[in-house]
C-alpha cells in the first residue's frame, strides 16, 4: 500500500510539474525562435508520458501471481524503467537531428529578460523533481522511480545549457544555440543508454546484494548442527518478489528428523526476516572422520594454490582395494574461461600428485554470486 502510494506520488507529481513546464518552455520556445528550448519543451512533454507508463508499470507489476505467472508480474516494474529510457532515446536523436538542421538554417534568436528567468525557474524545478524522485525511488526500491528521477536530471541539465547559450546570445550576439543543442542531445543519448543497461541488468538477472548473501549465510550458519553452505542462487521477479534454493553442509551421523526441523525453522525465518522463499537442501559429510577430513584439507590446499578462485563443497572418500574415488563439487567462477574438460584433467592430476590411487569423480558448479 506505500509503495503504491509513493509510486503515485512521485507519478502524478511529475505529471503536473512537466506539465506546467511544457507550456511555460513552448511558449518562449516559439517567441524566441529557439529550436534548443522548443526541443526541450517536447522533453518535458514525453517526460509526462514517462510517468504515466511508470504508473502503469506498477499497476501491472502489482497483479497476483497466476497460472501463467506463477513468480508473479513483479518484472513489469523493470520494463516501465525500460520503456522511460527508450523514450530518452528518442528524445535525444530527435534533439539531435533539429539541432543539426538548425546549424544549416540558422535563425536569429529573440531573446527577453523573462525568458532566462523562466529558464532558471524550469531549472530549479527539475533539479527538485529529481531530489524527490531519488528518494522516493531509493525509499521503495523502485527502478520506475529512479529511472524517473535520472531523467529530470538530464532535464535540468539540457534546460542550463539551452539557458547558458541564450545568454550568451544576448550578450555577445553569438548564436549558439544549435550546438549547444547537440551537446545536449548527446549527453541525453548517453544517459538514455546508462539508463537501459542499469533496467536491463535485472531483467537478465544479476547476483545477489553482498549484504543479502551475508545475511542469508548468518541466519543458516546461526544453527549449531550446519556446517556450512553452498549453492547459494536467488532468483529476483521484481521488487519484494525473490527466491532462493541453497545447499547447508550436516553432519552425516546427525539426526535427520532434528535437522530437517532446524532447516524448516532456518527457512520461515528468512521469509520474515529478508522476505525471500527459500529453499534448503541437506547434504550431509563427514566430519569425524579424520583420514577424510586430511585428505579434503589436502586437496583444497593443492587446488587453490593451482587457483585460489575455486572452491570445493560436497567432499567424500570411497576407499577400494586399488584406488580411493574422491567425490566432491568445485565451484568455477564466471572469470574463468576454461573448458569444463580442461578443469577436470587438471584437479584429477593435482589430485594424483598427492596420491597415485586417488580418482576424482568431480561436478563443477557455477558461482552465481561471484561478482560480489
Amino acid at each position: 500500500m506505500i509503495r503504491r502510494k509513493y509510486i503515485n506520488l512521485g507519478s502524478i507529481t511529475g505529471i503536473l510539474c512537466n506539465i506546467v513546464l511544457f507550456v511555460i518552455k513552448l511558449s518562449i520556445g516559439l517567441l524566441a525562435g529557439s529550436v534548443s528550448i522548443m526541443a526541450d519543451a517536447f522533453n518535458n512533454l514525453t517526460d509526462i508520458g514517462s510517468s504515466v507508463v511508470t504508473i502503469i508499470g506498477f499497476r501491472l507489476s502489482i497483479k497476483p501471481a497466476d497460472k501463467e505467472h506463477p513468480f508473479g508480474h513483479g518484472r513489469f516494474e523493470y520494463m516501465s524503467a525500460m520503456l522511460v529510457a527508450i523514450i530518452i532515446l528518442l528524445v535525444g536523436f530527435e534533439l539531435l537531428k533539429s539541432s543539426v538542421e538548425k546549424i544549416f538554417s540558422p535563425t536569429d534568436l529573440k531573446v527577453e529578460f523573462y525568458t532566462i528567468i523562466l529558464l532558471c525557474i524550469s531549472v530549479i524545478i527539475k533539479l527538485w523533481m529529481f531530489l524527490f524522485n531519488k528518494k522516493l525511488g531509493k525509499s521503495i526500491n523502485s527502478s520506475g522511480l529512479i529511472a524517473t528521477a535520472q531523467d529530470s536530471i538530464n532535464d535540468s541539465i539540457a534546460t542550463f545549457a539551452v539557458l547558458i547559450s541564450i545568454i550568451i546570445c544576448s550578450i555577445f550576439k553569438i548564436n549558439i544555440d544549435p550546438y549547444m543543442g547537440i551537446i545536449v542531445a548527446l549527453f541525453i543519448l548517453y544517459s538514455g543508454i546508462k539508463t537501459i543497461k542499469e533496467t536491463l541488468d535485472p531483467l537478465l538477472g544479476m547476483p545477489p546484494e553482498k549484504e543479502t548473501i551475508d545475511a542469508i549465510a548468518t541466519m543458516v550458519l546461526a544453527n549449531e548442527n550446519f556446517v556450512g553452505i553452498h549453492d547459494l542462487i536467488v532468483h529476483n521477479y521484481g521488487p519484494g518478489r525473490s527466491f532462493a534454493s541453497l545447499h547447508v553442509e550436516v553432519p552425516s551421523n546427525a539426526d535427520i528428523v532434528a535437522c530437517h526441523e532446524d532447516i524448516d525453522a532456518c527457512e520461515k525465518e528468512i521469509h520474515n526476516t529478508l522476505g525471500i522463499e527459500v529453499v534448503i537442501h541437506m547434504d550431509p559429510i563427514a566430519v569425524d572422520d579424520e583420514n577424510t577430513i586430511k585428505t579434503k584439507e589436502a586437496v583444497i590446499d593443492a587446488i587453490k594454490k593451482y587457483d585460489s578462485r575455486l572452491s570445493v563443497h560436497d567432499f567424500r572418500m570411497v576407499n577400494g582395494e586399488e584406488q580411493i574415488n574422491l567425490i566432491f563439487d568445485v565451484v568455477v567462477p564466471n572469470e574463468i574461461k576454461l573448458k569444463d574438460s580442461e578443469i577436470k584433467a587438471k584437479i584429477d592430476e593435482i589430485c594424483k600428485q598427492i596420491d597415485a590411487r586417488y580418482v576424482t569423480v568431480l561436478t563443477l558448479d557455477k558461482d552465481y554470486i561471484s561478482d560480489n
